[in-house]
C-alpha cells in the first residue's frame, strides 16, 4: 500500500506506550495496532484529529505516501489518468 504509517516514530519521539495513546485517544489497543501497523483500509478523520491532539503532531507526522513499484509505470497511468 502506498501509504505508510509511522505512529511508531511518533510514539518513540513522545516515549508514550500503544496502550497509554489508545486509552488517551478512546480507541482500542487492537483498532490502534491494525493502523499502526498499516493494516487499515480507512482511518476516521476524528481519530486523526485525536491522534494528532494527543502526540502533538500533524497528520503528516502520522501519515506520508511511499510511491508503488515502478516496474509497471504504464499500469500506474491507467489508475491515474490525469
Amino acid at each position: 500500500m502506498p501509504i505508510a504509517v509511522d505512529i511508531d516514530v511518533m510514539l518513540a519521539r513522545r516515549k508514550m506506550s500503544v496502550g497509554e495513546l489508545a486509552e488517551r485517544v478512546g480507541i482500542t489497543p487492537a483498532n490502534l495496532a491494525v493502523l499502526k501497523n498499516g493494516r487499515a483500509k480507512a482511518v476516521r478523520f476524528a481519530t486523526l484529529a485525536a491522534l494528532c491532539e494527543v502526540l502533538d503532531c500533524q497528520p503528516g507526522d502520522l501519515l506520508r505516501w511511499e510511491a508503488e513499484d515502478d516496474a509497471a509505470p504504464e499500469a500506474a497511468a491507467l489508475r491515474h489518468p490525469l
